[in-house]
């Protein structure tokens, strides 16, 4: 399955998830910056309110294509033992990667929400959207931090990811939607005619537009 863009792709998952819609328990949740564009169509196709959730992948020293795990709001931190083992990454180098991430997150979570207030999470039903999943270590980082906030179930739903994400990740999600998990999954751009990257004033003003969606529908 080749989606067009983000807004096709978004489009796509919302029909899959219709069971959602209009269910004022439900709120769903974009991470920045890609998975947001995908979230926002999710949203406006089940009428529910629109956030993010900001996480950061840590990238190995000199190879940050290759990750050793990942952050989220909220503090957490998910480290992969095997590869700062394997690959013997200084404390120092650890410390440094984490801490220039962090800043990154804050920057993030100031520009994208513009002083507007993150939706309260707890005792509902989240549904957490990305434009696709590799390896799924930002998801996992994601994923724990929501446990935190007391959400009664997190459900995790995107266009596509590889088989070992949808393994990996059905054993810490309550429910896993994926419309595509190819066996040839390489990257998730592959899988995308349009895959140009997400702007930071693409993420706030489909922040701004739910919430404007909110508000009329308030009134």
């Amino acid at each position: 399955m080749i989606f067009r863009d983000r807004k096709d792709a978004g489009q796509k998952l919302g029909a899959q998830l219709t069971r959602f819609h209009k269910n004022s328990n439900v709120v769903v949740l974009g991470l920045p910056r890609g998975g947001v564009p995908v979230a926002a169509e999710v949203a406006r196709a089940l009428a529910t309110p629109l956030d993010i959730f900001v996480v950061r992948k840590l990238g190995v020293p000199q190879h940050e294509e290759l990750a050793f795990g990942a952050i989220a709001s909220g503090g957490v931190r998910v480290l992969d033992a095997a590869i700062v083992e394997e690959l013997a990454i200084p404390d120092a180098a650890l410390d440094a990667v984490i801490e220039r991430e962090m800043k990154e997150l804050d920057r993030r979570e100031l520009v994208y929400r513009r002083g507007m207030p993150a939706l309260d999470v707890k005792d509902r039903i989240v549904i957490l959207v990305d434009d696709g999943i590799a390896t799924g270590s930002s998801t996992r980082a994601a994923l724990e931090a929501l446990r935190k906030l007391g959400p009664s179930q997190i459900v995790v739903a995107v266009p596509v990811a590889s088989p070992h994400a949808v393994r990996q990740l059905s054993k810490v999600a309550d429910e896993i939607v994926c419309l595509s998990a190819p066996d040839d999954f390489a990257a998730v751009g592959q899988w995308y005619a349009d895959f140009q990257s997400t702007t930071d004033e693409e993420v706030s003003a489909a922040l701004e537009s739910a919430a404007q969606r909110k508000t009329i529908h308030a009134n």
